[in-house]
């Protein structure tokens, strides 16, 4: 790690699991003399933060989470901010550089990449991204919904395998499959992954057709990964092809 004046690590700490999380971020995070985070993402990391400040917020608070953590580097403390995942992706790096741009901020800065849900959701049912694959936020906090079926009509009419993170409204579930299912059969294989790699994991292979089904499973603790045309079951897996000759 870099040595110098007060900084920002932007951590992506994985699923949870602490045997998931990378050696850099480890480091990252023995490193600075604050942490800052989402309590259920601190939470995922108690055993690293003996004898350091942390400061806590709750969801909606990501701006204040950027905000202190500029402000602890800038009075020259080593400060880690955490994000489940990757930070980069639906995490919290986007905001982070984005705040620093349009505030004309100058702070040394470093993004330690992390296990991001679809690869740890995937891990868990078999191989389902061995082929190009989409991944689609279903929040629509701050995406409209007409964006959100404007890309998953995209990704389905491209044939991709699709990974739909942050399901948390089973309205836009529904809207989302059945895009889909315009251009899939009910047979479509779907993965759905509830808290992998953390206590009360729940991993369910069902098909496009039966998905519902399993909603009761389905939050945003939950990753859902839809099978392109060409994705298959076998035993309790779900196998897209690269297009090896067998």
């Amino acid at each position: 790690m870099a040595r110098g004046r007060g900084r920002v690590y932007v951590v992506g700490i994985g699923p949870g699991d602490p045997s998931l999380r990378t050696q850099a971020s480890v480091d990252a995070i023995r490193e600075s003399s604050t942490v800052i985070g989402y309590t259920f993402y601190l939470d995922l990391v108690r055993d690293l933060l003996g004898g350091k400040s942390v400061v806590e917020y709750g969801m909606g608070e990501e701006v204040k989470r950027v905000q202190r953590a500029i402000e602890l580097a800038q009075s020259g403390e080593v400060v880690s901010l955490i994000s489940g995942g990757d930070p980069q992706v639906f995490g919290i790096a986007a905001l982070f550089y984005e705040y620093m741009a349009r505030n004309g901020i100058d702070v040394e800065v470093y993004t330690v990449p992390g296990v991001t849900a679809a690869l740890a959701a995937a891990s868990k049912l078999g191989s389902p991204l061995s082929s190009d694959f989409a991944v689609i936020n279903l929040s629509d906090l701050l995406v409209s919904r007409d964006e959100i079926a404007l890309k998953v009509d995209s990704a389905a009419r491209g044939d991709f395998v699709i990974v739909f993170y942050n399901p948390a409204k089973l309205d836009v579930v529904r809207m989302a499959m059945g895009i889909v299912a315009r251009y899939r059969s009910e047979h479509t294989p779907v993965g759905i992954a509830r808290n992998v790699y953390r206590r009360g994991e729940k991993i369910i292979i069902t098909t496009l057709g039966m998905w519902q089904n399993y909603s009761g499973y389905i939050d945003m603790r939950t990753t859902i990964i839809v099978g392109s045309s060409k994705t298959f079951t076998y035993r309790s897996y779900m196998v897209t092809p690269r297009g090896y000759r067998l």
